[in-house]
């Protein structure tokens, strides 16, 4: 007997449509390796229409008070919360993501970041208007971009589809968003859910590969284009955008150092940093996967991050126990075994370093010890459960380590010394330095890098005026 696959479809002006020339791309459960779906491989015709009805939202849509825009976003977090469970089994399927820690550590933080955008809405600042020069009077207006193409990655679908459309919307934006080929099914319920609440226009999904988002980020209607995803796309992104001179949000790679000082609690250090390396099946561009480590406690610190990596549980979505599912796909499997295979021989697999089972494409928890700084897994992303461990003698040294790679993302310092830990939060290059902990994020703080892991802000204040434009009004008095 034949499963009929389901159908997903693009959302444009406030309806869904096939591909305008029906052509699609099958979908695959990364915990299965079958395919369970197709969705539209979109083409020009579907930008521009996209586009078209974006632009056509915009003035109605820019002109709304921030206290209504306020109104339809807590709407959609209101929204978000009834529908809980369908997001919760839409992102499990197009992930593999285990269902309780989605339902725990996704949907929450997600509502969250939709409220809290709602009231950003209302907190716009600017400088005080005055007379700067005598007899005339200078105000600041601080006005939404117009509209915004978005590109979102596979690794986490439905939070960072909120990244992209939460702030945009706020601001007073229309959007025009694209997910990951691999994992449309949840964006395409968050376009059923909103589409629900706003204008037609203001909120538009079309789906595709990477050939579509190329169509997206050099139309000319868009004045603003933001990816979340790899380097090699962030840079393309920047190029296509460069020929019309849009403006760019990147949020790219990641590679972040987790600097273990003599003093650190060894036991709560491990056990923190294993769950900040291995969730997500370490997808994550902030996951803790490199760890630098003082030579005076490296061996007892291996030791132990090798039996919490051994102890940990990958498997199926509906397994409780497990803390990570699948990698994305047969990609993303192929790139991480590469690393591994590809050791130097002076590195040793400590834990993992191999394939879990034949279906779908998980990966064991895995630890890699005795690596030197310009060997490949240290300088280039993983992107899967895997972390690195290196040794270091001092200070001095554990900072050229840490910013010795070409990403600056996320970074954190394990110590009791205090002022240890703030000149290693000065020094450190990366746009988010933790101390004692790795990987919580608040919607009120912002998240976003420097060198090639990006530049521009989610979350926050910062994130929120990313998307405006300042306008500087001078009138005579005379």
């Amino acid at each position: 007997m034949t499963t009929e696959l389901r159908r997903l479809r693009n959302y444009i002006n406030g309806e869904f449509r096939d591909a305008a020339d029906g052509r699609t791309i099958d979908v695959v459960n990364p915990a299965t390796g079958e395919v369970y779906a197709t969705s539209p491989l979109s083409g020009q015709a579907d930008v521009d229409a996209a586009m078209e009805a974006a632009a056509a939202a915009f003035p109605a849509w820019r002109d709304t008070t921030p206290a209504e825009r306020q109104k339809v976003l807590l709407k959609i977090a209101d929204a978000f919360e009834e529908r809980a469970e369908d997001l919760i089994a839409a992102e499990s399927e197009n992930t593999g993501k285990p269902i309780e820690l989605t339902r725990t550590e996704e949907v929450p933080p997600m509502v969250d970041q939709i409220r809290f955008f709602a009231g950003a809405a209302r907190m716009l600042e600017g400088k005080s208007a005055g007379e700067y020069m005598e007899g005339l009077t200078s105000i600041i207006r601080r006005e939404p971009v117009g509209v915004c193409a978005q590109v979102a990655p596979w690794n986490y679908p439905m939070m960072m589809a909120v990244w992209k459309f939460a702030p945009a919307l706020a601001a007073g934006n229309t959007v025009v968003l694209k997910p990951s080929d691999t994992t449309p099914a949840s964006t395409v319920l968050i376009a059923e859910i909103i589409g629900s609440i706003v204008p037609k226009g203001v909120f538009n999904v079309i789906c595709g590969d990477r050939e579509t988002g190329r169509a997206m980020v050099e139309h000319p209607t868009p004045a603003m284009a933001s990816i979340t995803g790899s380097v090699r796309a962030g840079m393309q992104v920047a190029e296509s955008a460069a020929k019309d001179v849009k403006r760019v949000h990147l949020e790219l790679g990641g590679k972040a150092p987790v600097v273990v000082f003599e003093d650190t609690d060894i036991a709560k250090a491990v056990e923190d940093i294993s769950v900040a390396g291995f969730f997500n099946a370490g997808q994550d561009c902030t996951a803790a996967t490199r760890v630098l480590v003082h030579e005076s406690i490296h061996d007892e610190f291996v030791a132990a991050l090798a039996k919490a990596a051994s102890e940990t549980k990958t498997g199926q979505p509906d397994d409780a126990d497990v803390l990570y599912g699948p990698l994305n796909n047969a990609n993303q499997l192929g790139q991480v075994s590469g690393f591994i295979d590809r050791l130097p021989a002076h590195a040793k697999v400590e834990a993992g370093g191999h394939r879990v089972g034949d279906k779908g494409y998980f990966y064991a928890p895995t630890v890699v010890s005795g690596l030197k700084q310009d060997d490949e897994i240290v300088q280039n992303e993983v992107f899967g459960p895997v972390i690195t461990v290196q040794s270091f003698r001092d200070e001095e040294q554990a900072l050229e380590y840490a910013n010795g790679v070409e990403y600056a993302l996320a970074s954190s310092v394990w110590t009791k010394d205090h002022a240890r830990a703030m000149r290693m939060s000065k020094a450190l290059d990366f746009g988010c330095v933790w101390i004692n902990t790795h990987i919580p994020l608040v919607a009120e703080m912002p998240h976003g890098g420097f060198k090639k892991s990006g530049y521009g802000k989610d979350l926050s204040a910062y994130g929120f005026e990313d998307y405006t434009r300042v306008k500087h009004v001078m009138t005579s008095l005379g």
